[in-house]
Order: structure tokens, then sequence, then C-alpha cells
């Protein structure tokens, strides 16, 4: 009797994916390629990428204002480069939660930002392209 398993099936191996996904900067590019396939992927593999998308995003457009404001505000320089540093520590610490939560089987979740991802991956409907 012949099996047909399907190599990715694996759950093992989707669940490394997801970690692939949500490791700080360099999971970027795995997320973004899983989107901008979406029909190959299944509802978990879209849930974490558009949250890892959305994190990453948020945090490069934090860390290049505030890059640009040290180096056009001098007076605020200092400052500014230390909420720097707190913007990525925060990003690579929450990327590490989220992980740790996947590892434990938890829901990979972000009040707030798993909102946003949500609401930011969403097609046009009828109504919007009918506008366009």
């Amino acid at each position: 009797m012949k099996n047909n398993v399907e190599p990715t099936d694996n759950l093992d191996l989707k669940h490394l994916q997801l970690f692939l996904y949500l490791i700080p900067i360099f999971g970027f590019f795995p997320s973004l390629w899983t989107l901008y396939q979406g029909d190959a992927a299944n509802k978990e593999q879209l849930k974490v990428s558009r949250l890892s998308v959305t994190l990453a995003g948020s945090w490069m457009a934090g860390y290049l204002l505030l890059g640009m404001g040290a180096e056009n505000l001098e007076f605020l320089s200092l400052r500014l480069l230390i909420l720097n540093t707190f913007l990525t520590s925060s990003y690579f610490l929450v990327s590490m939660m989220l992980m740790i939560r996947l590892y434990q089987h938890k829901p990979v979740r972000l009040p707030g930002f798993s909102k946003l991802a949500n609401q930011i991956d969403r097609p046009l409907s009828s109504t919007d392209s009918k506008n366009l």
C-alpha cells in the first residue's frame, strides 16, 4: 500500500518554518515571500508572516526616523540614539518572546500588532476596487 504523504505536510517542518519567520530582521524575507505566494501557505503561516512583516516594518521605520533625527537634531542626538537602542532591543526581545510562545504551542499574538497585521494584508473589497 502506497502512502501519499507529501514531505511538506510534515508538521515539524511547518513549525520550524514559523520559527524562521520570527527571526529578527532575517525572518522578514521568508515572511514576505510567503505573503507574496499567499495560496501556498496555511492560515497559521500567513498569520505569523503578517505579524513578522509588521514588526520588522515598524522597527525599520522607527529605526530610520530616530537615526535621521539623531543626525539632524544635535541637542537631542544622544537621547534619540538611546531611544533607538531601546527600540532595537525591544524588537529582538519581542521576537524571542514570540518564538518561546511558538515553542510552547501557544498563540503567536501581540495586542495591537496582530490586529494591525491582519488589517494590512486584507485584499480590496469589490466596493473599494470600483472606486479605483
